[in-house]
């Protein structure tokens, strides 16, 4: 026979929980979104805000000086970049240029660097130290003293010019070797960069292929061509990768040395850029730029991808 204190203790409805109690089964059950909530939140105001923000801006014709409102004027403005804008055109080339100069030469010394740093020889922690010193200064302060080194008649470039029995160069002072001394000083300084992702690469590959063409009467020439390029070759794409996009948008030290000059012999996209949005405040024009130079950034990020993949 059933008890009847047991019935009325299972009709009787549950005690009410408190407010803490409740929010901490809710936390519980949701702490896989609530825990990544502040970073989320961190990165959407500070990195897709503004992206969204510029590519808004990017649709309307507005002038910072003056004090009308933005007017939204649609794709107009890629319109103009496209079909209309001499300069822009220019300066899109100018930028593939120099990347691709860059960024080749880099290359070549960077690998080259790694495949003397990864033999063994006296001196080489000192000479590999010595060797990685110009990324660990700031652009700017680098291109300061490139300033210095590029004078005409005070540099010291032209006396080590002059030692060789060549003429002097004008350097960044003529519209035909800006492009190129710029070019110098951002090999100068990241090359260390690409023979350290390339000196890694090779610490990796195995010994085992080298073993068998060695047996097999293989040459050094042979072995590197056949044997280390091709292993190394996904490192080297990856490291192309890391320069392509930052020479893409450099900015600092073509500022700090010539401002896009002479007679816009050195004005990248990023330089027009900033020229459109902070001396003639166009910053409807400027902000289309941006998104075209983000577009082109990730076009040449997904081609050295997909070359990563498919090999060359």
């Amino acid at each position: 026979m059933p008890n009847p204190t047991d019935a009325v203790r299972l009709s009787a409805p549950e005690p009410a929980l408190g407010v803490g109690v409740r929010l901490s089964r809710f936390a519980h059950r949701n702490a896989r979104f609530l825990f990544p909530a502040p970073a989320a939140i961190t990165v959407a105001l500070i990195i897709i805000y503004p992206v969204l923000y510029t590519g808004w801006m990017s649709l309307q014709e507005w002038f910072a000086s003056s004090l009308t409102l933005p007017k939204f004027i649609a794709l107009a403005n890629y319109q103009q970049i496209l079909t209309g804008d001499p300069r822009f055109r220019e300066a899109f080339f100018r930028t593939l240029y120099f990347t691709f100069l860059a960024v080749s030469v880099e290359t070549i010394l960077g690998v080259a660097m790694a495949l003397l740093f990864n033999r063994e020889f006296w001196g080489r922690g000192l000479v590999r130290t010595l060797s990685i010193l110009p990324m660990m200064a700031t652009p700017t302060a680098i291109a300061l003293v490139f300033v210095m080194m590029y004078h005409p008649t005070l540099g010291v470039m032209n006396y080590l010019v002059s030692l060789t029995g060549l003429a002097p160069f004008k350097w960044t002072y003529s519209s035909r070797t800006a492009l190129y001394a710029l070019a110098l000083v951002d090999v100068w300084e990241w090359t260390p960069l690409i023979m350290l992702i390339a000196l890694a690469g090779l610490a990796a590959l195995p010994r085992e292929p080298y073993e068998s063409a060695l047996i097999d009467g293989a040459t050094d020439l042979q072995s590197f061509w056949y044997i280390t390029l091709p292993l190394l070759r996904p490192t080297i794409i990856v490291a192309i990768l890391f320069r392509a996009i930052d020479s893409l948008k450099t900015f600092d030290i073509i500022f700090v040395m010539t401002q896009g000059g002479p007679s816009n012999a050195s004005e990248t996209i990023n330089i027009l850029l900033f020229t459109q949005a902070f001396s003639y405040f166009n910053m409807g024009y400027a902000s289309s730029m941006a998104v075209a130079l983000f577009a082109i950034v990730m076009g040449a990020s997904l081609i050295l991808m997909k070359v990563r993949r498919v090999g060359w």
